[in-house]
Order: structure tokens, then C-alpha cells, then sequence
């Protein structure tokens, strides 16, 4: 028998995956997802089970990176409603294995690797998309992906103003206060939205939940939700009058209802701006729609696993 694979829970993986180190590793990720066989990135489109007895979804996403050599599977489940709000919306499990024979070497907990890749990399595009003068953050949703995408957008930016609007007003609430920051609570999305430079829209929404008429030319949207190919947060509208930016134009022309529904068209990935072979239209309104890539959480997750052996392996 061999090793036994090591368990990395949820303390650890937030000890060990700080945005600092983690933004430029998922940098260079993006651009190797964005440059072909070159990149030496192989990540299919995710494999998705539907559980439609209790409206769930189970989600298979493996990557190899060449260039990190490293192997990994997330197994992610998603549930529309929730019997209990004990209990996340999202949860997910990280396996990385050996690359040269194929031994499991770690099982990691996924859920904070899930929130920090996602906002990181929502932060990269707001870095490169992003209005010159930027003052005002909107932030639709009150979730965890809601308080990740605060931590990280405040941390890299100075905005002056921050506003959230969520469903219902206790949460936007409970939200505010959890994240100690003076965040502005609205009493709706349009409100939030009035004069906001950077969006986010992190929701559980089928229908949309932002609309052009009320978002002012030349911001920039992080569209984090939606992540069904019926389901929806942003409006035609928005959609068609933007220029629209994706992490994988595979997979987001597969899994996302604001583009399968709008037939909008994607201009760029996020990779060939970092690349340099496209362009970073600051001046027009853009929208980055993330699905979410499996090499962000193969990046994450061999981070974790580095930093956990680097302290643990002599024990």
C-alpha cells in the first residue's frame, strides 16, 4: 500500500491562498489557458449531473497545467433551493494528484479555493477593464462569492463608495456588518447599480437582476452568477451593448444564459488581454462573465498543497 493522501480543510487552504500570491499565479494560468496547446493547458468543459429530484447539479472540472505540473479534479455541488440555510448553496472538493503516476496525493477542501480563485480572477479583469476613475463599487448578492469579491476588490482598489443590494434587505444586512467596511445597504438593484463604475453581480438569479438602462456607459461588470445555460443576471440590453469578455469562450458559450439566450458576442478571453493580442476597452462598457475554469482551481490548489508540504513534511 502507499502513502495515504493528506486531507487539507477549509482553516489551512484560507491560511495558505492570500490574493497577493494567488492573483499573479492565476495571471499566468489565464494567459497559457488563452494561448492553445502552447499554454499546455488541457481542461475540458465541465461534465455536469443534473439531480433534478432536489434541483441540484453535481459538476466533474479536471485540468492539468504543464507548466506547474500539476493535476487536478474539483467535484462541485450547487443546489437551487436549499431545504437549510445550514447547509451552502455551493460546495466543493478539490482532488490533486500525482502527474507522473497518477497517485492521489491530497483531498482539499474546495469551497474557499472556489470563492478565492473566482473573485482573484474577477479582480484581474477589473485591473485591465476597469473605468480610469473608478470610485463606486456595486455588489448585487450577499453570498460567499458577495464577501469574497468585497475582500479582494477593496484590498487591490480604493473605491470611495461601496453599495449592496441582495434579495432580501436582512442579508444585505447581515452583509454589511460581517464585512465591517461602511457599505451603503439599498433598498433596490437599481439603486445599487445609479453611478457605479465597478459591478458585481453574484447571485442565485435565473431571471436577470441588472439591466442596461441603468448602468452608466463606460463601467465594468463582473457577472458571477447565471451559471446554467437557461438561467440569467444581466438583461439583453446589457448584453448586447458591451464589450463582452469571458474566462473560456468554450465554456461560456456552453454554460451561460446571459450569452446562449442574448446570442451576444463574446469579443475576448481575459488571457488575450493579459496576452496583449486584445484589447482592454476601458472607454465602452464591458462585462466579464466567469463561469469558472478548472485550471484556476489546479493553480489554487497546487498553491495549497506547496504551502501545506513546506511546513508539514519534515512533522
Amino acid at each position: 500500500m502507499g502513502e495515504q493522501p493528506i486531507y487539507i480543510g477549509t482553516e489551512e487552504v484560507e491560511k495558505f491562498l492570500n490574493y497577493p500570491t494567488l492573483i499573479p499565479l492565476l495571471e499566468r494560468a489565464l494567459i497559457q489557458f488563452s494561448s492553445g496547446s502552447e499554454g499546455g493547458v488541457v481542461q475540458p468543459v465541465r461534465t455536469i449531473v443534473p439531480v433534478a429530484k432536489y434541483r441540484g447539479f453535481l459538476g466533474v472540472m479536471p485540468a492539468y497545467s504543464a507548466a506547474d505540473d500539476a493535476l487536478t479534479t474539483k467535484l462541485v455541488t450547487f443546489y437551487e433551493n436549499k431545504v437549510s440555510s445550514a447547509v451552502p448553496s455551493h460546495q466543493a472538493t478539490v482532488l490533486l494528484f500525482d502527474p507522473t503516476n497518477g497517485t492521489l496525493k491530497a483531498v482539499i477542501d474546495g469551497k474557499v479555493i472556489t470563492d478565492r480563485r473566482t473573485s482573484a480572477v474577477s479582480a484581474i479583469a477589473t485591473r485591465v477593464l476597469r473605468p480610469l476613475r473608478a470610485e463606486v463599487l456595486c455588489i448585487l448578492g450577499s453570498g460567499a462569492q458577495a464577501q469574497s469579491h468585497y475582500q479582494v476588490l477593496t484590498q487591490q482598489f480604493l473605491f470611495k463608495t461601496v453599495k449592496i443590494w441582495s434579495r432580501t434587505k436582512e442579508n444585505a444586512e447581515k452583509f454589511a456588518e460581517a464585512v465591517g467596511g461602511g457599505v451603503i445597504v439599498c433598498s433596490s438593484a437599481q439603486e445599487a447599480v445609479t453611478d457605479a463604475d465597478v459591478i458585481v453581480t453574484a447571485t442565485m438569479a435565473t431571471e436577470p437582476v441588472l439591466f442596461g438602462e441603468w448602468v452608466k456607459t463606460g463601467a465594468h461588470i463582473n457577472a458571477i452568477g447565471a451559471c446554467r445555460p437557461d438561467w440569467r443576471e444581466l438583461d439583453d440590453s446589457l448584453m448586447k451593448n458591451c464589450v463582452l469578455y469571458v474566462d473560456s469562450k468554450e465554456a461560456a458559450e456552453k454554460e451561460s444564459g446571459d450569452i446562449v439566450i442574448s446570442q451576444a458576442n463574446i469579443y475576448a478571453e481575459i488571457g488575450e488581454v493579459l496576452k496583449g493580442t486584445k484589447t482592454a476597452h476601458q472607454e465602452k462598457t464591458t462585462v466579464f462573465k466567469s463561469v469558472g475554469m478548472a485550471i484556476e482551481d489546479t493553480v489554487s490548489a497546487k498553491l495549497v498543497y506547496d504551502s501545506w508540504m513546506a511546513i508539514n513534511a519534515n512533522k
